[in-house]
């Protein structure tokens, strides 16, 4: 039995249009949402992330403002930004695409960012809110991986779910998240005695570890549901994600695919938290 494919273009593309429509309603009330994006440097990565969000705004009806700075930009420089950005009343969503520059400390710019307007949902505020069931903003992977799971009708209440890696990115939060919908959670990282044997109890796998086929068919339980967050080059230099799709795909009862799983989902929850951080900063029905 060959897994059930979870796409993830499909379902980014009903949220996008879900939000599209609440922008519509926000627009009659006077409202536009607004993100603006601070891409530093020339990473080639970055610049295609930067690019899709702009497409993906422009679907949605998201104004987009976007500042391509140079990678000797002062660190001073771009938080004055950010502070200017955080005043202005157009712009309901800030995030400052990541990696930055060697020269500029990473925590200082997230820590500027109001968190109000922290789309991203890195700054210790949105992040404390979610560990302990408040409302903020949640990070667009982890909260991409559970729309994923609840619009492919996946049971997560009481499900076993192994997270594999433990980043501040993905793997904590996913976790948290996890809970939050009343899973059982196991988190595992490079250190973790039995991989093999933890991940064979596992109903659910979320792999983002950041090693390219890292999880392999024969570690997983029959019919376990993986979704993999990975996006790396093997060998050859084609993308693909820390699961080894091809032993995985016929023991998995629903597996995502790398390209086109978590990858769409993580820009339809940016443009998802952006109407959020609009609708709530400026008091709308919605």
């Amino acid at each position: 039995m060959k897994a059930q494919m979870i796409d993830g273009k499909l379902i980014a593309q009903g949220i996008k249009g879900e939000l599209k429509n609440k922008v519509e309603v926000l627009k009659r009330q006077g409202i536009t949402p607004g993100l603006a994006v601070i891409l530093v440097g020339e990473n080639a990565a970055s610049q295609v992330y930067v690019s899709n969000k702009k497409k993906a705004c422009e679907y949605v009806g998201i104004k987009s403002f976007s500042y391509e700075l140079p990678a000797e930009t002062s660190e001073k420089e771009v938080l004055d930004l950010v502070e200017t950005l955080n005043q202005d009343a157009n712009v309901h969503g800030i995030l400052v695409q990541l990696p930055i520059p060697k020269h500029m400390d990473e925590q200082k710019v997230i820590l500027k960012i109001d968190p109000a307007k922290d789309v991203d949902g890195f700054h210790p505020q949105n992040v404390g809110a979610l560990s302990i069931g408040l409302k903020g903003l949640v990070s667009c992977t982890p909260a991409g991986v559970i729309e994923l799971l609840k619009r492919s009708h996946i049971e997560i209440q009481g499900s076993h779910c192994v997270v594999v890696g433990r980043s501040n990115i993905v793997g904590k939060p996913v976790s948290l998240l996890l809970l939050r919908e009343h899973a059982t959670v196991t988190i595992c990282h490079s250190r973790t005695k039995d991989l093999e044997g933890v991940l064979k109890q596992a109903d659910i796998v979320i792999a983002a570890v950041g090693i390219p086929k890292f999880i392999k068919g024969s570690m997983l339980k029959s019919n376990a549901v993986v979704i993999d967050v990975g996006i790396n080059r093997d060998e050859n230099g084609k993308l693909c994600g820390d699961v080894d799709f091809e032993s995985c795909v016929n023991i998995a009862s629903h597996i995502t695919p790398v390209p086109g799983g978590v990858g769409p989902m993580t820009i339809a929850m940016l443009m998802h938290n952006c109407v959020l951080a609009a609708t709530t900063q400026e008091g709308a029905t919605n």
